[in-house]
This record gives C-alpha cells, structure tokens and sequence, in this order.
C-alpha cells in the first residue's frame, strides 16, 4: 500500500506537508461540549459534541464511506465523508455539513455525524472547496452558495436519499447554511445554524471581523493564519475516484506553519503584513479582508447574505451573548421571516440566545461563567432539540417540538430564561442617558455622570490618542489577555487618561435590558480620521465592574460606510454606534457605567489618525479628540429597558 501510495504522490502536483501518516484515534470520554480545534496557534470554535474518545467506537453500528468526491458545476470535485445507519442504503433523510476545519477531524473528534446516523439519518461531512481533501481554490465564502446547490443535487439524485435534506452546524458551518437557504434548493428542507450571523452583509460586518468599519484584529489574524491559507489540491487527472479513496487518508494538504505568536503579530505595522512578517508565506484572503473598505465591490463577491434574499425553509437559529455575531443571527431571523416565500417558512423561525461564548451553548452546563461573571445553569438538551427538529421536518414525526417559544434568550444577571414571540420585544422602552461632566470625565472618582436628560450647558472631555500606546482589550468577543473572550472585572481602563468614563447613580431599582444598545457621540478631532469607542460595563457596589457590551466606528465613516469623508480639525460631527444586543439585569445598588475612548486594542486594529489608508502604514499620529456632551450637543447611550421594576427588591 505504501509503495502504490508514494508513486502516485509522486507522480502528481500536489501541494502538501510532508507525508504523513494516519492520525492515531484518541481515547477517552464522551464530551457534549464546545470542540476546539487548535490550528498552527489559532482557536477555532466550531459547533459542540465534541468527543475524546474515538465516536465510531459509541456507535459501532455507524457504517463510514470516506472521501466520496462529488462534482461541481465547473468540474471541481469535493470530499465528502458519509456516515450511513446500520441495514440496507434504503430512501433516509439527509443532514449535510459542509466544514472548513478538516473532515479527518470532525470524524475522529465529533461524536454528532455519528449519533444522528444513529438515529437513521445519512449524515455527510464535506471539506469546502479548496480545503484539505477537495479541490478547487478557497475564497472565504464565495462559492458556498453554488457548492451548497451542487451538492445538495447530488445527495437528492442518489438511490438511497428521500429527497428530505437538512442543514447542520456551528460558525462556518452554520454561515454557508444560510447562504445556500438564499438559494432555495427544492430539496434544502430545513437547518439549524448556530453562530452563523456573520453570513448576513446588511450590517457591513461580513465573516464578522469587521466592526464600524474596522478590522477586528486579533481574532481574524488567529484565523486566517490557521484556515485561511489556499493550498490547492492538484491530483493526476488518471486518478480514480476509487485509487483517491485509498490513500486520502494518508496525507494532508495543510502546511506545515510555526506557531503564531498572536501577542507580537498584533503589532506588526503595516498590518496587511502581519501574516507574512510572522512566518506565513501562503497566498490568503487575509489581504483583502484587511485592505478592503466595508462598502467595497468585493464583499459582495463572497456571496453573503443581503435583505434582498428570499428564503423557504423553517430554521432553528442559534446563538449566544458573548459570541461576536448574536445581533446578526437575530436580524437573520427576521429577514428570514420576512423575506419567505411560504407560510410554512415564515412561521416557522425560531432562535435560541444562551449565555455563552462562541459556538458555547452545548457546553454550558450548571455554575457556568464567563470570565468570572456567575451566570447559573443556562444548560439546555440541545442535542434532544436538534433530533426532534430534525425528525419533525425531515420524518414528518409529529413531535411537537414547534411548541416551543418563538424567541428564547437567556436573561444574564436574573440568571433565567426567558421567551418572547418577537425580536425586539414588544414593550421594549428605549431609554436614553445622557453624558456629562465638568471636563474631567477621564480622572476617575466619578466626574463623569449618565442623566436621564441633557444638561443645559455645553460640556466637553479632552484626551489624547496615541497609537503607540492604545487601551488594552479587557473582555468582549475572542480577546486576548489580560481578560478572556466575555467579561472581565478589572477593566484596565480606570488609570488612563484616553478613557472617558461615566456613571449612573446606584440603581435603587432592577434593571432589565433586552435588546439592541446603541450611543450617540459628538466629536471633533484634530486628525482627519480616528476611532470612538464605547464600552457598557455593569459596576458593582464592591468595584468590580463586567463588561455587557462594547462598539466601535471609524470617524471617516460619519455619513456611512458608502460615504468616508476626512474629518475637519475644530468642526463638531455626530456619530451614530451599534454596541449589538443583549439580555442583561442591572442590579438594586449597582451602576451602570460607560466608557468612551479611540482604541480597543489588539481586538480592534488601531487607528493610525493619519486619515489614509491605514492598512498599509507604518507611521501614526497622536490625535487630540474631544466628546461634547449636553445642549445642543447630547451625547448619549440608548439602552432598550424592559418592565422597569421600580418598587421591585432584588
């Protein structure tokens, strides 16, 4: 075998590691839990059951049929492992996971291909174009609308499929569901998506690494170092299908790369260089992703998501707080229920918000927190819902399991459940407080103040951003150190002159928010481009203070993303922030405090305040800025308050 192996190696072009052998199977216990696959120093959440232990080992009566390559439109073939249920290959329902992470792994980590085979499903497991055993070349996401369809005939056409085909997964796997949903495939019958928001374009945050403009770093360098690379697969043309299915699991088309020191990548300048001045040479999409402005022609070429998608199939839409797309999962499912062709689609849209981080719901379980922050027992039987969605669309099993809420999210600080038949909320009061102070809001001991209306008189706060030295990240969606993705209560920023901080009085009431933030800011600046930040923290009576949400915008992108103008020095511009969504209770004797300042950093790339293109400059400027506040100018944070609890004790 090892001599037939290395001659047709031998005889292609292929781009590969060097040979390397199976991977051994690992041992151990069964986990329902958040996998993470660890990729060349990058964490990548995908979707949860993950396993330990060998999962064919669980489920012996799980036939596999590996590295079956089904044709595109154009030719390319893609590899698809198949895991059909025990008996004859009689008519089954279908559940599809295109992955981006390598199949080889999903089988030998993923215990959930394995339990739906179980359950009488064909389950098929695909490596995405251009990744590992499929061919063709990586584009982030701008084949998945095409490649999804294709496959999807493909699995309808064969002898032992029912023509019932649904979608499954987390992240990326969750993302190109929604955008083969746009296609409406007549077989596509339904999917459950988790963390898929950052398939949606209409909020100008694509793949979900970018926000108000700018290029959230950390994360996106971890990544597109660890899967974003093209390695294309080039076989024999005199290559069987049967010959490939031989020795595909005998080599890897992943390179072989050296560990990324992300704490030192992140201030590599210019930043479009940051992968290839650390050690990766490969052709990525990184450049673009970084170079490309949000309005761009090319974001469009990646097939995304748009309000003018039409849809028609019921979806279960899952997602949770302190994941970086939760705001965009809901607006999906709306457009989804808007933008249906069929009463049985419209209606039959349903989303689950947990507390958790990224790809996290399976994994919460009782005493589950996030950075410190206590957030009780959120668990839910996920894997009992997905089966008997599943079997409801796809075995017409009248399970009831559309009984369920419409809207379920998980109220943080109240530590509860709770549901809704709608997002937002009906009765949702968006409540407006307003920043003030005597022009030391950046000193601490409380001289900046939130009001519930503006003050009279024009007040100002004056700091200066260096980008030499910008505010380290503490908490929010996949930072770094010193806080980790979520929370953190001891937030750098109480010593520093760049941040403006103000603060409610204590609350002498419980306060529920469920909902969209948002905040209004009015600046100048001495550059003619910086950045604003606003950060909303939850601060208890002892000090500790958590992060609920934060946001940033691009000055130069004051009119909207279409229209970047340069700022003036001295003129005063109105900028309009999303700080996303959430579901969080204030509580008696706590305040609510908000922090604005330039630069969230390495989250967020810095702005170098030079007014140009920034990606590909090495040199910065201090910027003087300046947040006005009161008449006529009230800065303000919007927070959607719901049944506020006047008289209510905690």
């Amino acid at each position: 075998m090892n001599k037939y192996l290395n001659s047709i190696l031998a005889a292609s072009t292929l781009i590969v590691a060097p040979l390397l052998p199976a991977q051994p199977q690992d041992s151990g216990a069964i986990l329902s839990a958040k996998a993470s696959l660890t990729t060349l120093g990058s964490t990548i959440e995908v979707e949860g059951y993950h396993s330990d232990n060998p999962p064919k080992a669980l489920y012996p009566t799980v036939r596999l049929e590996q590295s079956v390559r089904i044709p595109m439109r154009d030719g390319v073939r893609l590899a698809t492992d198949f895991y059909f249920p025990q008996g004859e290959k009689k008519k089954r329902p279908i559940i599809l996971i295109r992955f981006a992470y390598n199949k080889n792994h999903y089988r030998k980590t993923h215990s959930i291909a394995y339990f739906f085979a179980a359950q009488g499903y064909v389950v098929a497991v695909q490596d995405i174009r251009g990744k590992f055993e499929s061919e063709g070349r990586y584009r982030i996401s701008a084949d998945d609308r095409d490649d999804g369809y294709d496959t999807l005939n493909w699995l309808a056409s064969q002898p032992w499929a029912s023509g019932k085909i649904g979608t499954f997964g987390c992240s990326y796997s969750g993302e190109n569901q929604m955008q083969l949903a746009a296609t409406r495939h007549p077989n596509h019958t339904t999917a459950i998506a988790e963390s898929a928001g950052g398939a949606y374009l209409g909020t100008y945050r694509p793949f979900m690494y970018r926000e108000g403009g700018v290029p959230e770093l950390a994360n996106s360098l971890g990544w597109f170092w660890g899967a974003g690379n093209q390695y294309p697969l080039q076989l024999p043309a005199a290559l069987t299908d049967s010959q490939f299915q031989q020795f595909a699991g005998f080599y890897t088309t992943a390179p072989t790369l050296p560990a990324l020191d992300i704490n030192k990548a992140v201030w590599t300048l210019p930043v479009i260089d940051s992968l290839r001045a650390n050690g990766n040479p490969l052709p990525n999409e990184y450049d673009n992703y970084i170079a490309q402005p949000p309005a761009a022609p090319y974001w469009d070429s990646l097939n995304y998501v748009t309000d003018q998608d039409r849809f028609n199939i019921p979806a279960l839409h899952i997602n949770s707080w302190y994941d970086g797309s939760a705001n965009e999962t809901l607006k999906l499912f709306n457009l989804f229920r808007r933008q249906s062709d069929t009463a049985t689609a419209r209606d039959n849209q349903f989303v689950i918000i947990s507390p958790t981080t990224h790809c996290g719901s399976a994994a919460a379980g009782p005493d589950y927190q996030v950075a410190g922050l206590q957030l009780g027992d959120p668990s839910k039987d996920y894997l009992a819902l997905y089966l008997r969605w599943f079997n409801y669309w796809l075995k017409g099993e009248d399970n009831a399991v559309l009984t369920m809420p419409r809207v379920s999210y998980y109220l943080m600080g109240a530590n509860q459940w709770a549901e809704a038949t709608s997002w937002p909320l009906a009765k949702t009061h968006y409540q407006p407080y307003f920043l003030t102070s005597q022009g030391a809001a950046n000193r601490g001991d409380n001289h900046g103040q939130l009001i519930d209306s503006p003050a009279e008189q024009t007040g100002q706060d004056n700091y200066r951003y260096d980008p030499a030295d910008p505010v380290p990240s503490s908490g929010g969606f996949y930072a770094l150190e010193p806080c980790p993705s979520g929370d953190c209560d001891k937030p750098p920023s109480q010593t520093r002159q760049d941040v403006l901080v103000y603060h409610s009085a204590p609350l002498n009431h419980q306060l529920d928010i469920v909902g969209e933030i948002s905040a209004e800011l009015y600046i100048a600046s001495s550059a003619k481009d910086t950045d604003f930040t606003v950060r909303l923290l939850d601060q208890h009576p002892d000090g500790r203070a958590y992060l609920i949400q934060e946001g940033i915008l691009r000055a130069r992108y004051w009119q909207g993303f279409d229209r970047p103008q340069s700022l003036q020095a001295e003129r005063i511009y109105q900028l309009s922030l999303s700080l996303h969504a959430t579901a969080y209770r204030f509580h008696r004797g706590h305040t609510i405090r908000v922090e604005v300042s330039s630069s969230n950093f390495p989250r967020y790339s810095r702005n170098l305040n030079t007014g140009g293109r920034n990606y590909d400059e090495v040199q910065g400027v201090v910027a003087n800025n300046t947040l006005y506040h009161g008449q006529p100018y009230p800065s303000h944070i919007t927070l959607p308050v719901i049944k506020p609890q006047v008289n209510q004790d905690d």
